[in-house]
Order: C-alpha cells, then structure tokens, then sequence
C-alpha cells in the first residue's frame, strides 16, 4: 500500500498515514462497486512531497485517515512538489492520532 501513498499505521486502528504515491493513477476494489481512486498531480522522481490533498474534490487538510472514511469509495488526489510544504498536516488537529493520546 505504501506505493499507492498511504500505509496503515498499525493493523489494529484502521488508520493510515500519507506518503509519496508511486502511480499516476491507481484505483482499488473496495466491494459493492466502490472504487477508491488515488491520482497525483506534479508527480515525479524528484517530486516525492505531498504539497496539498483533495478528498472527492474538497481540500483534505489531514496527514492521514480512516478506513472507514475510504470504505465507500472516493478519490484522493495528491499534488506532489520537490520540496515540503511545512502548511500541509502542520495543524494539531491535522496530525495522525498517537499511541499516547489513545492510552491516557
């Protein structure tokens, strides 16, 4: 899954951190017809940063998601740069929940 630009934090949460899509265009089965659809924008050897999200065509301010926010499908697409964009998953509320967080 980590060519697609996601991978899944641990296998119990269901949660699944950003990263560098490998494929133009990839599309995944997700039963009963849906199709989750992971396409980039800019992507390229030397582009491997994520500079902004869209989730079905509305700005997706996280560095991650759920499984059950995918489960019906959707597209994501990713518009890649060569260098970080510090903006993109900076918020508090747009970072990945920890270990810490879920045990306290």
């Amino acid at each position: 899954m980590s060519a697609l630009g996601f991978y899944a934090v641990d296998p119990v949460s269901g949660n699944y951190v950003l990263g560098s899509p490998l494929f133009d265009r990839a599309s995944i089965q997700m039963g009963n017809g849906k199709q989750l659809v992971i396409e980039t924008v800019g992507n390229g050897a030397d582009k491997h940063y994520v500079q902004s999200l869209t989730w079905n065509g509305k700005p997706y301010p996280k560095s991650w998601f759920q499984h059950a926010d995918v489960a019906n499908g959707g597209t994501f697409v990713f518009h890649m740069g060569e260098r970080p964009n510090e903006q993109f998953g900076a918020e508090k509320s747009a970072r990945p929940p920890s270990f810490a967080s879920v045990l306290s």
